[in-house]
Order: structure tokens, then C-alpha cells, then sequence
């Protein structure tokens, strides 16, 4: 066939026939004590071919780590005679290549498909660790996001509520207010104490010049969930008290986030200490002052209570005002166990991770629990200087249930303090102090005149010259704020 071509393909037939040599495969990693070029072995590039031969599974294979060698299979191309098997050879070559480039992309397919089906499919679901580690991490994101729109559902609905609640009881409201801006009988914003809200308002009787004798006062501490606390909450029973010869000074405190318990506790205690030694300047008895502290005030009064007893029997601490100052303490509607009633306010506000923070940690809430302090046996000689404790509470209060002053009446029973519990039927958290005041049908009003003016004979000819109680809001709009109370 070679008659037929011309003198130069001759000459490139011949040039190719003398280069091709026998090709093999060897680990290049390993010295081939065989191979007779120094520079490169003769196995350089056989894989293209080999393959046309061998399938991927024929091959032996090993690893580096192993230390085998690759078995060897030469592969000896033959030596063309013509243009044809030229032509053929190169095309056997270019298919092998192509043939073995298939070959190996779907060899790393396979493998990638295997390594998503059986290694991350099994990493992520087969896998029983892995596989309740996923389900919790997004039960857990659900829930947070549930609790979340929970709250948020909740924090509107309480909003709503209590806007609506403000507007039945605003006709009240803006009498009490008219009264507490423009009566003369009040003395506002009396500072007791450098920190920010450290004021008291006095609710003073009137007086006809006949009746100059130093009256009973009641400091009262108002309540608003340790947060919008607020001494005008106050006036109306300053109202109604001032009227009897009773004279009552609110106390302001700060509220959070300005302040957490153990301030509020402080500015309380700062406030009594001022009652007690200057309520003479506005016609007090200082031998007859009554504590009395609502919802979280009953709390952060009692906390006062408890803690300068504690004070006072230990003779190494000075103090600023006297337990013995306090003829009786008044809790209203208050909680004094705070791990209980932590977790009851969970349920429905604030909730248990702002209460804690408003409590300053879980290791505060011991020592801002009355209840479970005055039942250390260390605090014992500190229980017996402790006045009569006398407990006012609604039996259907859902905001702080009245269980709570029930089980610290108990409890201060147990320990041989006095105590009283006084239960009113069918009434909830704001009946008490809000909406049976401002029906002018008040029956806190009258225990608290009748424990202050007891044994007081003249008492009873001066309630009964003093100005009747009068309806401040009509009977429907107070009963349709009972039932949207958000609190």
C-alpha cells in the first residue's frame, strides 16, 4: 500500500512507526526497578490506553497507604503499515480517550451520587443521633416561634383590653384625677430620697379647729406589676381614707427597667423611714402607722417589713425608722412566695424570663420571698418584733390567686407571728381596690376604718359627719370592665 502515497507521507508513517514503543502500568509512586529511562518510565500515559481493554473493575487497584504496587499489564500497540491503520490507530486512541473520559465522569458521578445517597443521606436521616438532634432543633425553632407569636397575641389582646377597661372606668378616673390636682388637702411630690421617683403624696383630712389631735396614717405602696407602679394610683383610697381622719401618704418608688426588686425594696424603705420621722409635720401620730401595700406593692412592702426586722435584731446595724413604728401591716391582693408565683405569672404575665430579670436572677427570689424567709430559723428572733399582719385578698383573683396570702398567713402562724385573713367572696384583682370604691360600696374601706379606729369612740360620731361615698361610675360600665380586666 505504500506504492500508492506520496514520498512525505512514507517518511511520517515511517518517523511514527519508529517512535511507537511498548507502553505499561506502574505505580508511579514506587520505584520500578525494570524501567530503563531514568527520566520517565515507560508506563507515562498508558492508562488512556489500557482502558480500552480493561474496565475500571478489571483493574487491580491499591492505595498508597497499603504500600502495593499496581500490577502491571503491558500494552503493546502494533506497528501500522498504512495510512488506514494510521487513520485507525489515531481514532482508536481519540475513542479511548473519550471512551475512558465517560467512564470516569460516571464513575465520579456514581461515587458523588453514593456519597449523597448513602453518606449524607445517612449522616442526616439514617443516622438516629443525627436524625433526633434535626427533628429537635426544629421542634425547638417552632416552639420559640409559636411562643413568640404567643406572645405577641397575647401582649396586643392585654393591650386592647386594658385600653377598653381605662375607657368604662374613665369617668371615675377623671374625678379622682380632678381631686388629686386641684384638692387642697394634698400635699404632692414631697421628696424623701435622692434616686429618680424618691416623692410621696400626703392625703390630708380636713380639719374644722376643733379636732387637732394627731391623726393614724397609713403609708401605702401601690402596685402596677413592679413596672408601671405609680403613687397616684393611690388617690382613690386617699380619697375615701382622708375623709375619716386617717391620713395616708402614697409612696413612689422606681419601677423596672430602671430599677430591679432590690431597689424598689430600698426606695420603699427610704419612703417609710420619711413617714415615720416627719409625719408629725402634717398632724401624724408617729406611734400609729399603719404599712399597707397593694398587688406588687403589698410585695415590696413586706419585703421592707421583713428586712428591717431582720436589721433590727442584729444590734450591729443602724437603722433609720423602727418596726415597732408600725402598728399593723395591710396586704392587699399581694404575692409573697415568688417561686410559686413565678410561676403562675408565666401563665399570664409577666412573663417568667421578664420576672426573673425584674427579680434580679433566680438568686434573688429567696430572699424577696417574705414566706420563705420568715421560716428560716435564723430569722427568728427577727419574726417575734414582726406587727399583726392582715391579709385582704378576692377569691376571684386570677392575676395573683389568693392562695397566696393564704399560705403566708400560715406560714407566719406557724412561726408565732399574728396574722388575719380576710377573703372576699367573688371579687377579682381590681374589684377591691378600683371598681367597688368607685361604686362607693367599699367593704375594704370599712375594715380598714374599723381596724384603725377601733377602741376610738369619738371614731364613730366622725364617720358618720363625714361626707357620703357616691357613685363615680355607672353599675353597667363597671361590670363590663370586670369582665375585660386584663388584669
Amino acid at each position: 500500500m505504500h506504492k500508492f502515497l506520496n514520498k512525505s507521507t512514507r517518511l511520517y508513517i515511517s518517523n511514527m512507526q519508529s517512535q511507537i514503543l511498548p507502553i505499561s502500568i506502574s505505580n508511579p509512586f514506587i520505584p520500578n526497578p525494570t524501567s530503563s529511562s531514568p527520566i520517565m518510565p515507560p508506563s507515562a500515559g498508558a492508562v488512556f490506553f489500557n482502558s480500552i481493554h480493561y474496565d475500571s473493575d478489571d483493574l487491580p487497584h491499591s492505595s498508597i497507604e497499603d504500600g502495593k504496587k499496581f500490577e502491571t499489564k503491558p500494552f503493546l500497540l502494533p506497528r501500522v503499515s498504512s495510512l488506514d491503520n494510521v487513520n485507525g490507530t489515531v481514532d482508536v486512541i481519540a475513542a479511548s480517550s473519550v471512551s475512558y473520559q465517560q467512564r470516569r465522569r460516571r464513575a465520579a458521578s456514581d461515587s458523588n451520587l453514593t456519597d449523597l445517597r448513602g453518606g449524607r443521606k445517612r449522616f442526616f436521616w439514617s443516622s438516629g443521633a443525627r436524625s433526633d438532634g434535626d427533628r429537635y432543633s426544629v421542634t425547638r425553632f417552632g416552639a420559640k416561634v409559636f411562643g413568640y407569636v404567643r406572645s405577641g397575641c397575647k401582649l396586643i389582646t392585654g393591650f386592647l383590653s386594658l385600653q377598653c377597661y381605662a375607657f368604662l372606668i374613665m369617668p371615675g378616673v377623671l374625678q379622682v384625677a380632678y381631686y388629686y390636682y386641684f384638692s387642697s388637702q394634698i400635699r404632692r411630690d414631697i421628696v424623701f430620697g435622692d434616686p429618680p421617683r424618691n416623692k410621696l403624696d400626703i392625703y390630708l383630712p380636713k380639719s374644722d379647729g376643733k379636732n387637732d389631735v394627731p391623726k393614724p396614717v397609713i403609708a401605702f405602696i401601690t402596685g402596677g406589676a413592679w413596672v408601671i407602679g405609680y403613687k397616684a394610683w393611690g388617690s382613690l383610697l386617699g380619697l375615701h381614707l382622708s375623709g375619716t381622719d386617717v391620713i395616708v401618704a402614697c409612696i413612689d418608688y422606681r419601677n423596672y427597667p430602671k430599677a430591679t426588686i432590690s431597689e424598689m425594696v430600698e426606695d420603699a424603705s427610704r419612703g417609710i423611714s420619711y413617714v415615720c420621722n416627719n409625719i408629725t409635720e402634717y398632724g401624724g401620730d408617729p406611734n400609729r402607722i399603719y404599712l399597707m401595700g397593694q398587688s406588687a406593692g403589698a410585695h415590696i412592702a413586706a419585703c421592707a417589713l421583713v428586712e428591717q426586722a431582720i436589721k433590727e435584731s442584729d444590734a450591729k446595724q443602724a437603722t433609720t425608722w423602727s418596726v415597732s413604728q408600725i402598728k399593723a401591716y395591710f396586704g392587699l391582693s399581694g404575692g409573697y412566695n415568688m417561686f410559686n408565683l413565678a410561676d403562675h405569672l408565666n401563665t399570664r404575665g409577666p412573663y417568667k424570663s421578664l420576672f426573673m430579670r425584674i427579680m434580679g436572677g433566680d438568686e434573688s427570689l429567696r430572699k424577696y420571698s417574705p414566706e420563705i424567709v420568715i421560716q428560716d430559723p435564723n430569722n427568728n428572733s427577727a419574726v417575734s418584733l414582726l406587727p399583726p399582719v392582715i391579709l385582704f385578698h378576692g377569691t376571684a383573683d386570677y392575676s395573683i390567686p389568693a392562695d397566696c396570702s393564704k399560705t403566708f398567713a400560715e406560714s407566719l402562724q406557724r412561726v408565732g407571728a399574728k396574722a388575719e385573713l380576710k377573703l372576699y367572696e367573688g371579687k377579682t384583682h381590681t374589684d377591691v381596690f378600683v371598681q367597688d370604691p368607685m361604686r362607693g360600696d367599699d367593704k375594704l374601706f370599712d375594715d380598714l376604718v374599723a381596724i384603725i379606729h377601733g377602741g376610738d369612740e369619738e371614731a364613730p360620731a366622725r364617720q358618720a359627719r363625714a361626707s357620703r361615698r357616691r357613685r363615680l361610675v355607672p353599675e353597667f360600665m363597671l361590670k363590663l370592665a370586670g369582665k375585660i380586666s386584663p388584669f
